[in-house]
């Protein structure tokens, strides 16, 4: 996992351009074999909703959050801190180096509702654009799971609402992807160990999981090294600071004990 990835221009192009793109065979089938069952084990420690789907809210229904199951298994540590991904993050970000902001599992169970149209960046308290989220799937994913979808060229637009991700972030969002006229895009179909990368700005959502399995999907958040905290003038963005940048003010550089720097090419 520490290797050099061949990474297409096109890819960089399609990112640079359209705020997402997909780069397949990021990781091998063997590959995927071999850490797939550390993270699902890593994930059901980290669970902490364990109410029936028909109880939840539209977040809820979504899929199961994991985060920073890095913590939990040395395995895992190894897929997350893989330097084969950080360089393809920097890459694409066209920045000389990576650090970890946090990675998260995301579930989509068997009748899963969709993922509603949001911003990653609007959680992030980080004074840059250069932060980029991998979407790798653990098992194949097509139409039927609920696969990521990108609204294109969004991520041009910057903070586009204090939304969380939930019903009014759907209802708002949408409302401007069709103002703007914006391209939706997936990628799908997805064999275990594609990847899709997206900007923090990028509006993106999935579909609902209309099969009987499992949506697996582990994903890493990397930003630019050198960035600095931004401003705490949210609740979501204090919760974020507090949970994965440890001991770091507004102004701070963007790196706590937990956001290691994961790839560097200076």
């Amino acid at each position: 996992m520490h290797d050099v990835f061949e990474l297409d221009p096109r890819a960089i192009e399609s990112y640079r351009r359209h705020g997402h793109a997909v780069v397949r065979g990021l990781a091998a089938a063997d590959e995927i074999a071999r850490y797939r069952p550390a993270i699902l084990k890593a994930g059901q420690k980290a669970r902490y909703d364990h109410r029936p789907l028909e109880e939840r809210d539209t977040y809820g229904k979504a899929f199961l959050q994991l985060f920073n199951l890095w913590r939990q298994d040395e395995l895992v540590q190894e897929f997350v801190f893989a330097r084969r991904f950080a360089a393809v993050a920097a890459r694409l970000m066209g920045v000389d180096g990576v650090r970890l902001y946090h990675d998260q599992g995301l579930l989509k169970e068997p009748g899963g509702g969709a993922t509603p149209w949001h911003q990653d960046q609007f959680y992030w308290p980080l004074e840059t654009d250069q932060a980029i989220t991998m979407w790798m799937p653990l098992v194949g994913v097509e139409m039927e799971m609920g696969p990521m979808r990108f609204a294109s060229g969004s991520h041009r637009l910057g903070h586009l609402g204090e939304f969380s991700i939930g019903d009014e972030s759907e209802r708002e969002l949408a409302k401007i992807v069709e103002r703007r006229e914006l391209r939706v895009r997936d990628h799908a179909p997805f064999a275990a160990g594609d990847a899709t990368f997206h900007s923090g700005w990028t509006v993106h959502g999935a579909g609902a999981n209309h099969t009987g399995r499992m949506r697996e999907v582990m994903t890493v958040i990397y930003y630019a090294d050198g960035t600095r905290v931004g401003a705490i003038d949210h609740p979501a963005r204090r919760f974020d600071r507090d949970a994965w940048l440890e001991g770091c003010e507004p102004g701070d550089a963007a790196a706590g004990p937990l956001n290691p720097l994961l790839f560097s090419e200076v």
